[in-house]
């Protein structure tokens, strides 16, 4: 590892092999400069072009090591264990979620971080909140370890900024829907996977009921929202525990119908099992009110525009995967 000496913007991607990371990371080095973003995970990502660093986020002293090194001046902390996979280990979920969280809040804060983005999640919503039109106000009854992690994370979050004044900026996402990476663990990534299965002609079991409608975002607009918070103006983030973020909600029978226009004879049974439960008390539809006045946030995709481009891109894929 170098030292580096940039005057400008310097940003650690803490996760970066992830569904979100492997994509933000492009956007960032994009408007930073490949030498200005430091990647980092448990693993080198296979042809990553640009800065990495291994960092296991459970180590303080390494993200320190890398911080110093190359003068970061912001850190996204991507790393996180989500809400399908965390069940299967609730207290391992909960050590490894928020433990990495204070070692990013803690090397921030001792080394004058100039911005922290910390990303938060549907799930911190259960029985407690309406599932229509979701306020960013609503009580937060989690009914997963990885939406208690990320509750009482946005709460640190808002602490961290009034007791010492750290810039931590957070968005509640719902799921998140891309071509650029494999499912990673989440109740909602069948909205991702189902279109793999209907690009390459086999048929989809589906673990939610046909009708199980939730907030969903396409990626191209999680990263534009992501990039857009963090670029607003101190004095306009108002929300310091995290904003509610919507782009369009769908239950998997209307993904069906938008599939069945590419491939009509793509086929779907449902099996729900136990994320059905989690789907359950999660909200059908969320109100962003507070992020598009208080810093523009506008989506741009609906499900027939999110389809589209999945269909096209999955395809391209796995023509070159196949050739």
């Amino acid at each position: 590892m170098e030292n580096y000496n940039i005057s400008n913007t310097v940003v650690l991607v803490i996760g970066a092999n992830g569904q979100l990371g492997s994509v933000l990371v492009k956007s960032l080095q994009e408007k930073f400069g490949v030498n200005n973003v430091i990647a980092s995970d448990l693993r080198t990502r296979e042809g990553y072009q640009g800065l990495f660093e291994i960092i296991d986020a459970i180590t303080f002293e390494r993200i320190e090591e890398v911080v110093k090194a190359y003068k970061v001046t912001q850190i996204y902390h991507l790393a996180a264990i989500l809400s399908a996979k965390g069940e299967e280990n609730p207290l391992q979920t909960w050590d490894i979620n928020m433990k990495t969280m204070f070692n990013v809040f803690e090397v921030a804060r001792l080394n004058q971080i100039e911005k922290v983005f910390y990303p938060s999640s549907i799930a911190v919503f259960g029985e407690g909140a309406d599932k229509e039109s979701t306020s960013n106000h609503a009580y937060l009854d989690p009914a997963t370890v990885y939406g208690i992690s990320k509750a009482a994370g946005e709460n640190w979050a808002q602490y961290y900024f009034l007791r010492y004044g750290l810039d931590v900026r957070s968005i509640r996402y719902p799921g998140v829907i891309g071509y650029q990476s494999l499912p990673g663990g989440g109740t909602t990534d069948y909205a991702v996977d189902i279109f793999h299965k209907a690009v390459l002609g086999e048929s989809f079991s589906c673990f939610l009921t046909e009708d199980t409608t939730l907030p969903m975002i396409f990626m191209d607009d999680v990263i534009r929202a992501t990039i857009e918070l963090m670029d607003a103006p101190k004095e306009s983030i108002q929300t310091r525990t995290s904003y509610n973020l919507a782009g369009v909600s769908f239950s998997p029978k209307e993904v069906v119908e938008e599939i069945v226009k590419s491939y009509p004879n793509f086929e779907v049974n449902y099996e729900p099992d136990f994320r059905q439960r989690i789907a359950d008390k999660w909200p059908k539809s969320i109100d962003d009110s507070l992020a598009r006045n208080e810093w523009g946030w506008k989506p741009e995709f609906d499900l027939e525009a999110m389809s589209k481009i999945m269909i096209e891109k999955l395809k391209n894929y796995y023509n070159l995967v196949q050739a």
